[in-house]
Protein backbone atom coordinates (compact mmCIF):
# COMPACT_ATOMS: atom_id res chain seq x y z
CA UNK A 1 0.00 0.00 0.00
CA UNK A 2 1.19 3.43 -0.65
CA UNK A 3 -0.58 6.31 1.64
CA UNK A 4 -0.74 9.51 -0.35
CA UNK A 5 -0.21 12.98 1.56
CA UNK A 6 -3.40 13.68 1.40
CA UNK A 7 -4.79 10.84 3.40
CA UNK A 8 -5.56 12.59 6.30
CA UNK A 9 -3.59 9.66 8.26
CA UNK A 10 -0.54 11.04 6.87
CA UNK A 11 -1.13 14.36 7.84
CA UNK A 12 -1.57 13.44 11.42
CA UNK A 13 1.42 10.89 11.63
CA UNK A 14 3.75 14.13 10.42
CA UNK A 15 1.84 16.06 13.20
CA UNK A 16 2.69 13.14 16.05
CA UNK A 17 5.70 13.44 15.41
CA UNK A 18 6.53 16.99 15.52
CA UNK A 19 4.24 17.55 18.52
CA UNK A 20 4.99 14.28 20.66
CA UNK A 21 9.29 14.75 19.65
CA UNK A 22 10.08 17.64 21.26
CA UNK A 23 13.23 18.34 23.42
CA UNK A 24 13.66 18.79 27.03
CA UNK A 25 16.38 18.96 29.74
CA UNK A 26 16.03 17.26 32.72
CA UNK A 27 13.78 14.16 33.94
CA UNK A 28 10.12 15.49 32.76
CA UNK A 29 8.35 14.90 35.37
CA UNK A 30 10.61 17.51 37.93
CA UNK A 31 10.67 19.82 34.85
CA UNK A 32 6.55 19.67 34.45
CA UNK A 33 6.98 21.13 38.03
CA UNK A 34 9.59 24.01 37.45
CA UNK A 35 7.35 24.86 34.25
CA UNK A 36 4.17 25.28 36.44
CA UNK A 37 6.21 27.02 39.17
CA UNK A 38 7.75 29.25 36.76
CA UNK A 39 4.15 30.29 35.40
CA UNK A 40 2.78 30.69 38.53
CA UNK A 41 6.12 33.28 39.74
CA UNK A 42 5.20 34.94 36.54
CA UNK A 43 1.55 35.43 37.63
CA UNK A 44 2.50 36.08 41.58
CA UNK A 45 4.71 38.88 40.34
CA UNK A 46 7.12 38.14 42.95
CA UNK A 47 8.82 35.93 45.04
CA UNK A 48 6.91 33.57 47.12
CA UNK A 49 7.57 33.07 50.85
CA UNK A 50 5.22 30.06 50.59
CA UNK A 51 4.35 27.44 48.29
CA UNK A 52 2.08 24.14 48.43
CA UNK A 53 2.89 21.30 45.32
CA UNK A 54 -0.25 18.94 45.37
CA UNK A 55 0.17 16.20 42.84
CA UNK A 56 -0.88 12.86 41.72
CA UNK A 57 1.09 9.62 43.45
CA UNK A 58 2.84 8.42 40.01
CA UNK A 59 3.82 11.81 39.60
CA UNK A 60 5.29 12.39 43.27
CA UNK A 61 6.81 8.34 42.68
CA UNK A 62 8.57 9.71 39.26
CA UNK A 63 9.84 13.07 40.78
CA UNK A 64 11.46 11.48 44.40
CA UNK A 65 14.59 9.62 43.23
CA UNK A 66 15.91 11.92 40.71
CA UNK A 67 18.42 14.58 39.97
CA UNK A 68 16.88 18.10 38.96
CA UNK A 69 19.61 19.18 36.12
CA UNK A 70 21.30 22.97 36.96
CA UNK A 71 20.18 22.32 40.66
CA UNK A 72 23.69 21.45 41.97
CA UNK A 73 22.42 17.57 42.33
CA UNK A 74 19.35 18.73 43.94
CA UNK A 75 16.28 15.82 44.63
CA UNK A 76 12.73 16.23 45.16
CA UNK A 77 9.63 18.10 44.57
CA UNK A 78 10.69 21.20 46.32
CA UNK A 79 13.89 21.20 44.53
CA UNK A 80 12.32 21.35 41.00
CA UNK A 81 9.53 24.03 42.21
CA UNK A 82 12.43 26.22 43.50
CA UNK A 83 14.42 26.05 40.42
CA UNK A 84 11.23 26.68 38.83
CA UNK A 85 10.51 30.08 40.82
CA UNK A 86 14.20 30.83 41.08
CA UNK A 87 15.50 30.27 37.58
CA UNK A 88 12.69 29.14 35.14
CA UNK A 89 11.88 30.58 31.69
CA UNK A 90 8.24 29.42 31.34
CA UNK A 91 8.51 29.87 27.77
CA UNK A 92 10.98 27.19 27.19
CA UNK A 93 8.23 24.74 28.70
CA UNK A 94 10.14 21.78 29.01
CA UNK A 95 13.61 23.49 28.74
CA UNK A 96 12.25 25.72 31.40
CA UNK A 97 16.10 25.26 33.59
CA UNK A 98 18.11 24.98 30.73
CA UNK A 99 19.74 28.58 31.31
CA UNK A 100 20.71 29.13 34.81
CA UNK A 101 23.41 31.23 36.15
CA UNK A 102 25.80 30.11 39.09
CA UNK A 103 24.04 32.91 41.40
CA UNK A 104 20.78 31.21 40.63
CA UNK A 105 21.69 28.19 41.67
CA UNK A 106 22.88 29.74 45.17
CA UNK A 107 19.83 31.50 45.44
CA UNK A 108 17.97 28.14 44.94
CA UNK A 109 19.79 26.79 47.97
CA UNK A 110 18.69 29.85 50.03
CA UNK A 111 15.29 29.95 48.65
CA UNK A 112 14.85 25.84 49.98
CA UNK A 113 15.94 26.73 53.31
CA UNK A 114 14.16 29.97 53.90
CA UNK A 115 10.82 28.82 52.11
CA UNK A 116 7.80 27.20 53.27
CA UNK A 117 6.93 24.16 51.37
CA UNK A 118 4.16 22.15 51.86
CA UNK A 119 3.41 18.62 49.84
CA UNK A 120 0.37 17.00 49.32
CA UNK A 121 -0.78 13.77 47.70
CA UNK A 122 -3.96 14.08 45.30
CA UNK A 123 -6.61 11.85 45.56
CA UNK A 124 -7.38 11.99 41.68
CA UNK A 125 -8.38 9.81 38.85
CA UNK A 126 -5.56 10.78 37.15
CA UNK A 127 -2.27 9.46 37.02
CA UNK A 128 -0.70 13.50 35.73
CA UNK A 129 -1.82 15.75 37.73
CA UNK A 130 0.25 18.85 39.76
CA UNK A 131 -1.29 21.57 41.34
CA UNK A 132 1.39 24.80 42.78
CA UNK A 133 0.35 27.47 44.26
CA UNK A 134 2.55 30.27 45.42
CA UNK A 135 1.87 32.71 48.19
CA UNK A 136 3.15 35.72 49.25
CA UNK A 137 1.33 37.53 52.12
CA UNK A 138 -2.24 38.17 50.90
CA UNK A 139 -1.41 37.27 47.45
CA UNK A 140 -1.24 33.78 45.41
CA UNK A 141 -1.42 32.20 42.49
CA UNK A 142 -2.01 29.15 41.07
CA UNK A 143 -1.05 26.69 38.55
CA UNK A 144 -3.04 23.37 37.54
CA UNK A 145 -1.68 21.02 35.01
CA UNK A 146 -3.46 17.85 33.94
CA UNK A 147 -2.58 14.22 31.92
CA UNK A 148 0.47 16.14 29.85
CA UNK A 149 3.76 17.88 31.16
CA UNK A 150 2.91 20.68 29.78
CA UNK A 151 -1.20 20.85 29.42
CA UNK A 152 -2.17 24.00 31.86
CA UNK A 153 -5.83 23.46 32.57
CA UNK A 154 -6.06 26.70 34.59
CA UNK A 155 -4.03 29.70 35.87
CA UNK A 156 -5.78 31.25 39.29
CA UNK A 157 -4.49 34.61 41.34
CA UNK A 158 -5.78 35.82 44.40
CA UNK A 159 -8.72 33.11 43.41
CA UNK A 160 -9.90 34.68 40.66
CA UNK A 161 -9.44 32.78 37.22
CA UNK A 162 -6.98 33.99 34.81
CA UNK A 163 -6.94 31.11 32.16
CA UNK A 164 -8.78 28.12 31.94
CA UNK A 165 -8.29 25.22 29.20
CA UNK A 166 -10.16 22.35 28.51
CA UNK A 167 -8.71 20.14 30.38
CA UNK A 168 -7.80 17.27 27.30
CA UNK A 169 -5.24 19.10 25.15
CA UNK A 170 -1.69 17.77 24.63
CA UNK A 171 -0.20 21.43 24.73
CA UNK A 172 -2.60 24.70 25.36
CA UNK A 173 -1.35 25.87 21.92
CA UNK A 174 -1.66 23.26 19.74
CA UNK A 175 -4.95 21.04 19.21
CA UNK A 176 -4.92 16.85 20.13
CA UNK A 177 -4.34 15.07 17.39
CA UNK A 178 -6.08 11.72 17.03
CA UNK A 179 -4.35 8.85 17.87
CA UNK A 180 -7.43 6.27 17.29
CA UNK A 181 -5.28 6.77 13.73
CA UNK A 182 -2.37 4.76 15.02
CA UNK A 183 -2.16 0.91 14.37
CA UNK A 184 0.98 -1.16 12.92
CA UNK A 185 -0.34 -1.69 9.53
CA UNK A 186 -0.69 2.31 8.65
CA UNK A 187 2.57 3.18 10.29
CA UNK A 188 4.38 1.09 8.11
CA UNK A 189 2.55 1.79 5.23
CA UNK A 190 3.52 5.64 6.38
CA UNK A 191 6.78 5.36 6.90
CA UNK A 192 7.67 3.06 3.67
CA UNK A 193 6.05 5.46 1.66
CA UNK A 194 7.04 9.12 3.13
CA UNK A 195 8.49 11.99 1.66
CA UNK A 196 11.56 11.94 4.35
CA UNK A 197 11.72 16.02 4.20
CA UNK A 198 8.19 15.99 5.98
CA UNK A 199 10.11 14.45 9.11
CA UNK A 200 13.76 15.31 8.07
CA UNK A 201 14.11 18.28 10.95
CA UNK A 202 12.24 16.93 13.57
CA UNK A 203 14.35 13.77 13.44
CA UNK A 204 17.72 15.29 12.71
CA UNK A 205 17.03 16.80 15.96
CA UNK A 206 16.43 13.63 17.67
CA UNK A 207 19.46 12.43 16.25
CA UNK A 208 22.12 14.85 17.74
CA UNK A 209 20.43 15.21 20.70
CA UNK A 210 19.64 11.63 21.65
CA UNK A 211 23.26 10.95 20.29
CA UNK A 212 25.66 13.95 22.70
CA UNK A 213 23.52 12.74 25.73
CA UNK A 214 24.78 9.02 25.37
CA UNK A 215 28.27 10.22 24.39
CA UNK A 216 28.78 11.65 27.50
CA UNK A 217 26.97 9.13 29.89
CA UNK A 218 29.84 7.13 28.09
CA UNK A 219 32.66 9.69 28.50
CA UNK A 220 31.97 11.04 32.44
CA UNK A 221 30.91 9.10 35.68
CA UNK A 222 26.96 9.25 35.90
CA UNK A 223 24.68 6.90 38.27
CA UNK A 224 25.82 3.66 37.97
CA UNK A 225 26.94 3.88 34.94
CA UNK A 226 25.28 0.91 33.40
CA UNK A 227 25.98 1.82 29.84
CA UNK A 228 30.04 1.31 30.32
CA UNK A 229 29.47 -2.18 32.65
CA UNK A 230 27.60 -3.20 29.45
CA UNK A 231 30.16 -2.56 27.22
CA UNK A 232 33.34 -3.49 29.64
CA UNK A 233 30.97 -6.51 30.47
CA UNK A 234 29.68 -7.74 26.89
CA UNK A 235 31.68 -6.46 24.54
CA UNK A 236 31.72 -4.23 21.00
CA UNK A 237 29.21 -5.95 18.96
CA UNK A 238 26.05 -4.14 17.82
CA UNK A 239 23.99 -5.73 19.91
CA UNK A 240 25.84 -4.36 23.09
CA UNK A 241 25.95 -1.17 21.72
CA UNK A 242 22.71 -0.78 21.14
CA UNK A 243 21.51 -1.51 24.89
CA UNK A 244 25.09 0.50 25.98
CA UNK A 245 24.21 3.56 24.48
CA UNK A 246 20.82 3.84 24.92
CA UNK A 247 21.65 2.75 28.74
CA UNK A 248 24.45 5.48 28.55
CA UNK A 249 21.75 8.06 27.53
CA UNK A 250 20.02 7.39 30.39
CA UNK A 251 22.98 7.14 32.77
CA UNK A 252 23.41 10.67 32.32
CA UNK A 253 20.29 12.47 32.46
CA UNK A 254 18.40 10.56 35.38
CA UNK A 255 21.63 12.08 37.40
CA UNK A 256 21.58 15.37 36.36
CA UNK A 257 23.28 15.66 32.80
CA UNK A 258 22.52 18.99 31.70
CA UNK A 259 21.91 18.44 28.18
CA UNK A 260 18.27 18.36 26.45
CA UNK A 261 16.40 15.26 25.00
CA UNK A 262 14.40 14.84 22.54
CA UNK A 263 11.72 12.70 24.01
CA UNK A 264 8.94 10.62 23.21
CA UNK A 265 5.41 10.26 25.10
CA UNK A 266 6.26 12.84 27.53
CA UNK A 267 9.46 11.15 28.62
CA UNK A 268 13.48 11.02 27.65
CA UNK A 269 14.36 7.90 28.74
CA UNK A 270 11.49 6.89 26.16
CA UNK A 271 13.13 8.64 23.85
CA UNK A 272 16.02 7.52 24.59
CA UNK A 273 15.55 3.99 24.08
CA UNK A 274 13.52 3.96 20.99
CA UNK A 275 16.38 6.00 18.93
CA UNK A 276 19.18 5.26 20.25
CA UNK A 277 19.73 1.25 19.18
CA UNK A 278 18.38 2.36 15.92
CA UNK A 279 20.56 4.74 15.23
CA UNK A 280 23.70 2.12 16.38
CA UNK A 281 22.32 -0.61 13.74
CA UNK A 282 22.53 2.05 11.09
CA UNK A 283 25.43 2.53 11.71
CA UNK A 284 26.38 -0.89 11.94
CA UNK A 285 24.34 -1.93 8.55
CA UNK A 286 25.90 1.58 6.65
CA UNK A 287 21.99 1.97 6.02
CA UNK A 288 21.69 5.43 4.05
CA UNK A 289 20.55 8.47 6.26
CA UNK A 290 16.82 7.84 4.28
CA UNK A 291 16.79 4.48 5.99
CA UNK A 292 17.61 5.58 9.30
CA UNK A 293 14.78 8.35 8.92
CA UNK A 294 12.63 5.71 7.88
CA UNK A 295 13.19 3.50 10.48
CA UNK A 296 13.56 6.07 13.64
CA UNK A 297 9.48 7.35 12.07
CA UNK A 298 8.57 4.06 12.70
CA UNK A 299 10.02 3.51 16.16
CA UNK A 300 8.51 6.74 17.20
CA UNK A 301 5.29 6.46 16.79
CA UNK A 302 5.30 2.44 17.42
CA UNK A 303 6.41 3.93 20.66
CA UNK A 304 3.72 6.32 21.32
CA UNK A 305 0.72 3.95 19.86
CA UNK A 306 1.77 1.28 22.53
CA UNK A 307 2.26 4.31 25.34
CA UNK A 308 -1.08 5.61 24.22
CA UNK A 309 -2.56 2.79 25.55
CA UNK A 310 -0.76 2.28 29.03
CA UNK A 311 -0.83 6.24 29.44
CA UNK A 312 1.03 8.58 30.66
CA UNK A 313 2.43 7.46 34.21
CA UNK A 314 1.62 3.69 35.08
CA UNK A 315 3.30 0.96 37.04
CA UNK A 316 4.38 -0.32 33.63
CA UNK A 317 7.58 0.90 32.98
CA UNK A 318 8.02 2.83 29.61
CA UNK A 319 11.24 1.40 28.79
CA UNK A 320 9.47 -2.05 27.56
CA UNK A 321 7.00 -0.44 25.29
CA UNK A 322 9.99 1.95 23.87
CA UNK A 323 12.58 -1.12 23.69
CA UNK A 324 9.90 -2.89 21.74
CA UNK A 325 9.64 -0.20 19.45
CA UNK A 326 13.48 0.01 18.85
CA UNK A 327 13.01 -3.71 18.00
CA UNK A 328 10.75 -2.26 15.49
CA UNK A 329 12.70 -0.12 14.00
CA UNK A 330 15.82 -2.21 13.58
CA UNK A 331 13.70 -4.96 12.22
CA UNK A 332 13.39 -2.85 9.33
CA UNK A 333 16.71 -2.16 8.98
CA UNK A 334 17.77 -5.51 9.20
CA UNK A 335 14.68 -7.42 6.97
CA UNK A 336 12.48 -4.69 5.73
CA UNK A 337 9.10 -6.18 5.76
CA UNK A 338 6.10 -5.70 8.16
CA UNK A 339 5.90 -9.50 9.07
CA UNK A 340 9.08 -9.08 10.34
CA UNK A 341 8.56 -5.96 12.58
CA UNK A 342 4.78 -6.80 13.81
CA UNK A 343 6.30 -10.08 14.80
CA UNK A 344 9.20 -8.18 16.74
CA UNK A 345 6.67 -6.36 18.69
CA UNK A 346 4.47 -8.71 19.78
CA UNK A 347 7.27 -10.97 20.46
CA UNK A 348 9.48 -8.38 22.62
CA UNK A 349 5.95 -7.53 24.50
CA UNK A 350 5.41 -11.29 25.27
CA UNK A 351 9.42 -11.60 26.59
CA UNK A 352 9.32 -7.75 28.59
CA UNK A 353 6.20 -6.75 29.70
CA UNK A 354 6.44 -6.63 33.44
CA UNK A 355 8.99 -4.44 34.68
CA UNK A 356 7.93 -2.34 37.52
CA UNK A 357 8.11 1.35 36.97
CA UNK A 358 9.51 2.67 40.32
CA UNK A 359 10.05 6.11 39.07
CA UNK A 360 12.93 7.92 37.54
CA UNK A 361 16.42 6.96 39.25
CA UNK A 362 19.75 5.63 37.88
CA UNK A 363 17.89 2.08 37.59
CA UNK A 364 16.17 2.95 34.94
CA UNK A 365 19.36 2.93 32.31
CA UNK A 366 19.24 -1.09 33.53
CA UNK A 367 16.15 -1.31 32.32
CA UNK A 368 16.26 0.46 29.17
CA UNK A 369 19.30 -2.34 28.56
CA UNK A 370 16.92 -5.59 29.59
CA UNK A 371 13.99 -3.92 27.12
CA UNK A 372 16.47 -3.39 24.40
CA UNK A 373 17.62 -7.03 24.63
CA UNK A 374 14.54 -8.32 24.88
CA UNK A 375 13.30 -6.77 21.32
CA UNK A 376 16.88 -8.17 20.07
CA UNK A 377 15.96 -11.56 21.04
CA UNK A 378 12.40 -10.85 19.68
CA UNK A 379 13.86 -10.31 16.25
CA UNK A 380 16.34 -12.68 16.68
CA UNK A 381 13.97 -15.50 17.24
CA UNK A 382 11.74 -14.52 14.33
CA UNK A 383 14.87 -14.74 11.93
CA UNK A 384 15.01 -18.45 12.89
CA UNK A 385 11.76 -19.31 12.47
CA UNK A 386 10.13 -19.01 16.27
CA UNK A 387 7.63 -17.31 17.75
CA UNK A 388 5.27 -16.73 20.37
CA UNK A 389 1.29 -17.49 19.39
CA UNK A 390 -2.01 -16.35 20.36
CA UNK A 391 -2.72 -18.35 23.52
CA UNK A 392 0.84 -17.70 25.02
CA UNK A 393 -0.08 -15.93 28.29
CA UNK A 394 -0.57 -12.33 26.75
CA UNK A 395 -0.18 -13.12 23.20
CA UNK A 396 -3.23 -12.43 21.28
CA UNK A 397 -4.15 -13.27 17.60
CA UNK A 398 -2.49 -10.42 15.95
CA UNK A 399 -0.58 -6.98 16.81
CA UNK A 400 -3.28 -4.56 17.54
CA UNK A 401 -4.99 -7.19 20.07
CA UNK A 402 -1.56 -7.70 22.03
CA UNK A 403 -1.16 -4.41 22.00
CA UNK A 404 -4.23 -2.98 23.40
CA UNK A 405 -3.98 -6.08 26.10
CA UNK A 406 -0.70 -4.84 26.84
CA UNK A 407 -2.32 -0.94 27.08
CA UNK A 408 -5.50 -2.65 29.31
CA UNK A 409 -2.85 -4.29 32.13
CA UNK A 410 -0.33 -1.01 31.88
CA UNK A 411 -3.43 1.40 32.88
CA UNK A 412 -5.62 -1.13 34.85
CA UNK A 413 -4.29 -4.67 35.78
CA UNK A 414 -1.36 -2.55 37.39
CA UNK A 415 -3.28 -0.23 39.42
CA UNK A 416 -2.85 -1.46 42.71
CA UNK A 417 0.80 -2.56 41.88
CA UNK A 418 1.30 1.09 41.50
CA UNK A 419 0.01 1.94 44.98
CA UNK A 420 1.73 -0.53 46.70
CA UNK A 421 5.36 0.53 44.75
CA UNK A 422 4.39 3.92 45.77
CA UNK A 423 3.69 3.47 49.69
CA UNK A 424 6.94 1.49 49.42
CA UNK A 425 9.11 4.44 48.12
CA UNK A 426 6.94 6.93 50.37
CA UNK A 427 7.50 4.93 53.19
CA UNK A 428 3.48 5.06 53.85
CA UNK A 429 3.32 9.13 53.61
CA UNK A 430 4.39 12.08 51.28
CA UNK A 431 8.03 12.83 51.41
CA UNK A 432 9.42 16.02 53.43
Amino acid sequence: MHMEKTDKRYQAYVDILRQELVPAMGCTEPIALAYAAAIARDTLGAMPDRVRIQASPSFIKNVKSVIVPNTGNLKGMPAAAAAGIVAGAAEKKLEVISEVTPQQREEMQVFLEQTAFEQEMLDTEHAFEVVVTLFRGEDSAMVHLLDHHTNLVRIEKNGQVVMEGGGNCADTQVPEYDRSLLNMEDIYDFITTMDVEDVRAILDQQIACNTAISDEGLRHSYGANVGKVLLNAYGNDVRNRAKARAAAGSDARMSGCEMPVVINSGSGNQGITCSIPVIEYAHELNASQEQLYRALALSNLTAIHLKTGIGTLSAYCGAVSAGASAGAGIAYLTEGSFDVVKHTVVNALAVVSGILCDGAKPSCAAKIAASVDGAILALDLYRQGQQFYNGDGIVLKNIEETINGVGLIGKYGMRSTNEEIINLMLGGSCPN
